[in-house]
Parts: structure tokens; sequence; C-alpha cells
């Protein structure tokens, strides 16, 4: 297999004559493609021709990030969105339609709390959360015959707390249900979740895959061996118009017409094409010159994040430090599994006094910015009980450790020796 730094800069895309030999994957600013004769007309429309008709379901400059992707991760195939929240979403909607419950943590980021808990069940989609996804007893205590889909973190935001992939996956896929999981924290440059049993892997790829905080958006990747025809998913069984040819007497299900690449295809085909959270040819071009450095970033950044939360655990207004990549956690072995080359850029702390000695140090940063982002070049800081997740129940927050008195961490590219004395002055500042 190619070494991942060169699939970080070559997959996907060829600078051919179909594109003029660019050596950069153009921006095809074009809403609409030119269908050529009536003949290439039907068939592209029909589905059974590839190519280009309309920007809404497929673009060349987000063809290009949807391939690139999907050979990072180790996937068939990947629809690129407009935001890391329509991925989840459409991930969500797509396995649980017509009355399907999913299972997840409570520690997920705030967005994803809100939806899974007050938002999806407005349109018939439940959530049964569980207080450990790694505690598989719990876990299949709510597996119940509507159960689609587990969702969780690789790596939970803001904790830090890494999901155990594998037997959540043998356990899923032994009651017949697929396993989602948000890969955005560590990239797949730190884990390769597919790998490791997982069927579908969303992104926020506004954070560490972008890795500039220059553009929005999100992408599913499809990782194509989940039977989704094996009875628990009737939207994949059941026959419709759109894929069909009703002039000639065809009728085609998803899964019948598209087999293993059935997930992805109706994301495009139903999701994309009718909700429309498109991602933008400008922004996948970002997304790709941003891939072309995600290891060197990456590797840098969790350098420095590791150095960061080793000197917090020293300060004395430090009351805790969450940063599984510390190697004195209880998830010293499965850092070691499954993330050999660190956990990610972000870390989150908390200290002693009031939420007002909070503020302070947020105040009293000179380099880290205050925004709500993370995987940016930038190194960030937020107070997440008050932004990430200030729509997340009280008690959904408490049981995620999300409190007052937490800081939320994005490392960036900064002198480490610059981030650790801002930091040091922030604090000692506030008290």
């Amino acid at each position: 297999m190619t070494n991942f730094r060169t699939q970080a800069i070559h997959a996907g895309y060829e600078p051919n004559d179909e594109h003029d030999h660019a050596a950069v994957p153009p921006i095809y600013a074009s809403a609409a493609f030119n269908l050529g004769d009536a003949l290439r007309g039907d068939a592209l429309a029909a589905g059974e021709l590839d190519g280009f008709e309309y920007s809404r379901v497929a673009n060349p400059t987000v063809d290009a990030l949807e391939r690139r992707v999907a050979a990072l991760e180790g996937g068939i195939g990947a629809v690129a969105v407009g935001s890391g929240m329509a991925a989840v979403t459409y991930a969500l909607m797509c396995a649980g339609e017509g009355g399907g419950r999913i299972i997840a943590p409570t520690d997920l980021y705030g967005a994803s709390v809100d939806a899974l808990g007050d938002f999806l069940p407005q349109f018939g989609i439940h959530a049964d959360f569980v207080k450990d996804i790694n505690d598989l007893d719990e876990v299949e205590s709510k597996i119940g015959p509507d159960t689609r889909a587990i969702f969780a973190e690789t790596v939970a935001n803001p904790s830090t707390e890494v999901l155990d992939i594998e037997p959540l996956a043998a356990l899923a896929h032994r009651h017949g249900i697929a396993v989602i999981v948000d890969n955005t924290v560590p990239t797949p440059y730190l884990l390769r979740p597919i790998e490791f049993g997982a069927d579908i892997v969303v992104h926020s790829t506004t954070k560490g895959i972008t890795g500039h905080g220059n553009a929005i958006g999100g992408i599913i990747v499809d990782g194509g061996h989940f039977d989704w025809t094996n009875g628990r998913f009737p939207q994949f069984t059941m026959r419709q118009q759109v894929i069909s040819d009703d002039r000639a007497g065809e009728w085609h299900s998803f899964g019948e017409k598209y087999g293993s690449a059935a997930f992805i295809k109706r994301i495009r085909i139903k999701y994309l094409r009718t909700f429309g959270a498109v991602q933008s040819p400008f922004n996948a071009y970002l997304s790709l010159v941003g891939l072309e450095t995600l290891p060197q970033r990456v590797s840098q950044q969790v350098a420095t994040a590791t150095r960061i939360a080793e000197h917090l655990t020293h300060n004395p207004h430090v009351t805790k430090v969450n940063y599984s990549g510390l190697g004195t956690t209880p998830q010293y072995e499965l850092v070691r599994k499954y993330f050999p080359n660190g956990v990610g850029q972000i870390m989150s702390f908390l200290v002693d006094g009031s939420p007002e000695n909070v503020r302070r140090i947020i105040d009293g940063t000179k380099l880290f910015s205050y925004v709500p982002n993370i995987g940016d070049a930038r190194s960030l800081i937020v107070d997440p009980a008050h932004i990430t997740h200030r729509e997340v129940p009280a008690e959904a927050r408490r049981a995620a450790g999300v409190t007052d008195n937490m800081l939320r961490l994005s490392i960036g590219l900064e002198d480490v020796d610059d981030l650790i004395a801002d930091l040091d002055q922030a604090i000692a500042g506030a008290y």
C-alpha cells in the first residue's frame, strides 16, 4: 500500500488531459456541466455512466477530496458535505430512518448530543445513551429490535477518552448493527477506524483535515463491509424510483443495485441530493491543500500537546489534566494499541477557584485565540461548558466531566515554549 504521506498528496487526483494537466486539483466553480448528447445525458441521470451533471450531487473538485479521504481512511467511497454536523446527522439519519434507535455515549461533542437527544427524535430517530461506551455489558443491554447503529467518537471531545473500537464492532456485528464513528480529532493520520471494524467514518473536515481554520466542511466515508440488507434496515431493501427505470419496468433497491456501497450511494442520492448540504468546490480545494501537510502538522501538534499536558500537571492551580496521550491514564494500553503516533492536538484541564478564574485565564492569554474550533494551525482556547457544550443538558455535561472550571485547548503550530509561557502567565495572572 502506498505510504500515507504520499497518498495525502496524490490520492484521488491525476493531472491528466481531463484536467488540462493542472498539477493541483482545479476549482470547478460551475453549478452544472454540459451533458453532451441526449444518450449521454440519460445515462448520467440514470447512474449508468460516471460523470458530472450538477454540483449539488457531484463536482470534480469535491470528487477529488472524496477520493483522497476515502483512500486515507481505507474506505470504498466518500461523500463530502457542507459541515461536520451535516456529516454526523446524514450518517445517523441514513442508518436510523423510519424509527431506528442509535446507541451513543454522553461524552460526545455538544451538537451531536443535542442532535441525538433532542432533535433527531422529532424525526422518529431516538438515542439510547450509555455512560461508558467501552462497557460492552452496558452497551449490549441497550440493544433492541429497533437498534440500528452505535455512534461514538474515536477520541472524545473534550475528555480525550479513547474508544475501544475492535470489541465494540464485534459486539455490534453479532447483532447486525452498524458502527459509526466520528474520527475528527485524530484524523486518519493517527487512526484508521475501518481497519478495526468501524463501518462508517465521519469527519468535520473543518478541523485537522483542512488544518487552517479557513473552510467549513464534513465528509462521510464508507468502509464497504457492512450488510445493510440484513433485515434491520428496510430503507435499503425497499425499491425506489430515484434509482429505477419505470419506463423499462426495472425497479431497484439500494441494496440490490449497489451492494456493499449501498450506504454511501444512499447518502449521495437521497441525502445530499435532497437535503442539499453541499460542499463548496472552493472549500474542497482548501481541504485538499490542507491534506497535503496533514502528517507533518499533526505530528508536531501531538508532540507539542504532550509537552503542554505534562507541564500543566505541575501547575498548582490545575486540578486535573485530560489528555489520554500522557501515558499515565487508565487507557494506556488502548492508546498504545490504537494510537502509536499520538491521540491528537486537543486536551482539557480543570482549574481551582471559581468560573471567574476561568474567564481571567481566557482573557489573559496572548497567543491562544478564544475560538470554538479545533485542529487549526493556531492554538485555541475555549470554555466548553459555556460554548461548545452549552446546548447539552446539565446532567449530560456533568457525566462528560464538562464543568464550569474546565478549559479546552487545541494546540497549533507555534513554538511550544512560547505556548507554555503564555499559559503560565495567563494562569498566574488569573489568581
